[in-house]
């Protein structure tokens, strides 16, 4: 048994450079990796991502550095012709005459007004859509769902004229029906009420317009993500005695937080911007500087003007670009908080 033993000892091989032990031996340390080696490994994925980025770059980021050296120069339709003089640097003119234009901020103060209640109700009706959708027979909701989507995929020129057509004077059914209701309840002089010439009835139908098209989305959202909340949590609050009321803020607002976050950003996005749907209700052809939005009032500035002015209305644009870039990075801010305390 010795020999044995002491012949196995013998044939071990002796380490050596044909020895490989393992990474993370006790008192091994592994070679370290060459640089070259090291940035060859790493640059294939930018290589991949690299025509993606180039693309974005011209795409995205240089009409937004267009836009922004437009605001710096005094630009309007006379530098545009072959042999018109070259913009000037107006020394953040535009952004000096926007800070101290009284009508600039009752402009903005309208949209930002305008862009709350839209995403409120916008949220709350898909909200509950989504809930009711939750809770009707598999069919049932797949039809509702469908139907809902219809209005969601609807492009926004044609759900405009649409609302345009209904509440039109004289000829638009929404007129015809309050006009054959009794005077007592909505008054008289509906039939020929013109809808779209004051600030309070022409944003009214813009919020319809604008909730009408994106509830149906935060509802598809909603429904997805009650999906995926396991049905015994909500046993568990039923036991425990809690109202529906009470299991929706105790079981699905918590669980469902990242997701209303997240539609909260993307409908201030979008309904930041709306100007198809005011565009196309005002008859492209709007006189009344009380009810414009930010969307069309760098419409009004940049090319309904006389005469245009680029500059301003880039200035304008540049404003509206700082306050979705302001609420995407507190949305980006909030979504990496909670991932770390998760």
């Amino acid at each position: 048994m010795a020999h044995t033993t002491e012949a196995a000892r013998t044939a071990e091989p002796p380490p050596g450079p044909d020895r490989h032990p393992k990474p993370g031996g006790r008192g091994v340390r592994p070679a370290p990796v060459p640089l070259t080696r090291r940035i060859t490994r790493s640059l294939p994925p930018y290589a991949l991502i690299a025509p993606a980025v180039v693309v974005l770059g011209v795409v995205l980021l240089w009409p937004m550095l267009q836009m922004v050296w437009n605001s710096l120069h005094s630009y309007t339709i006379r530098h545009l012709m072959p042999a018109g003089p070259d913009p000037e640097w107006n020394d953040f003119a535009h952004y000096r005459t926007l800070l101290t234009d009284p009508y600039f901020w009752s402009v903005l103060g309208k949209t930002v007004l305008v862009c709350v209640t839209m995403v409120v109700c916008t949220i709350v009706l898909g909200t509950l859509v989504g809930l009711l959708l939750n809770r009707l027979p598999k069919a049932f909701s797949t039809f509702v769902a469908v139907g809902t989507m219809l209005a969601w995929a609807t492009p926004a020129i044609s759900a405009s004229l649409v609302f345009r057509w209904l509440f039109f004077p004289e000829r638009g059914f929404a007129n015809h029906v309050l006009d054959a209701l009794p005077d007592l309840l909505v008054g008289s002089g509906w039939l020929r009420y013109n809808w779209f010439l004051d600030e309070g009835p022409l944003f009214t139908l813009l919020v319809l317009v604008v909730v009408w098209q994106g509830f149906p989305f935060v509802a598809m959202t909603v429904l997805a993500g009650l999906k995926s909340i396991p049905y015994e949590l909500y046993e568990a609050a039923r036991m425990d005695g809690a109202s529906a009321w009470r299991s929706f803020w105790a079981v699905t607002v918590p669980i469902l937080r990242p997701l209303f976050a997240l539609i909260v950003v993307l409908q201030i996005i979008w309904d930041l911007r709306v100007f198809t749907q005011l565009y196309i209700l005002t008859g492209s052809s709007f006189a009344n500087p009380d009810a414009y939005l930010l969307s069309y009032y760098v419409y009004q500035q940049g090319f309904n003007a006389s005469p245009a002015n680029f500059g301003l209305g880039s200035a304008i644009a540049v404003v509206m670009t700082v306050l979705v870039l302001g609420i995407t990075v507190y949305y980006l801010r909030v979504m990496i908080r909670q991932g770390e305390t998760r």
